[in-house]
């Protein structure tokens, strides 16, 4: 048997869940195509019981496999818009955030700058 990747074994609770949804979800669109275990398997190019591992959620089975079972039903295209940096809102708040501290830290430069040239021109008079 082979070895499981610590991307595996460490998978949280919600991700599991959420690839085991998939393959449900993947497994009635099958069903609902009329597919056979054998015919879908060959046609996203597995064998059947990769197949029955896909469709229980197994997070061994290769995204390419997830891949091809969305592209049968024509949701491939969604796969790309999973990660889109729009999207993402923790890196969205990391922006705002490092924009927040760049503008804190010029606004203080600007103080500083000004504060100085106040003194030089009290000093200038």
């Amino acid at each position: 048997m082979p070895k499981l990747s610590a991307a595996i074994t460490r998978l949280p609770p919600q991700t599991q869940n959420a690839l085991i949804a998939l393959g449900a979800h993947l497994a009635v669109a099958r069903v609902r195509r009329k597919e056979s275990l054998r015919s879908w398997a060959q046609r996203i190019g597995i064998s059947v019981p990769t197949l029955l591992k896909l469709e229980s959620g197994d997070p061994g089975v290769s995204i390419g496999a997830y891949a091809s079972a969305l592209w049968l039903i024509g949701r491939d295209g969604e796969l790309a818009r999973l990660a889109e940096p729009a999207t993402d809102s923790a890196a969205l708040e990391l922006d705002v955030r490092a924009a927040k501290a760049l503008g804190a830290r010029r606004a203080t430069s600007a103080r500083s700058a000004a504060a100085k040239r106040a003194q030089k021109n009290k000093a200038d008079e």
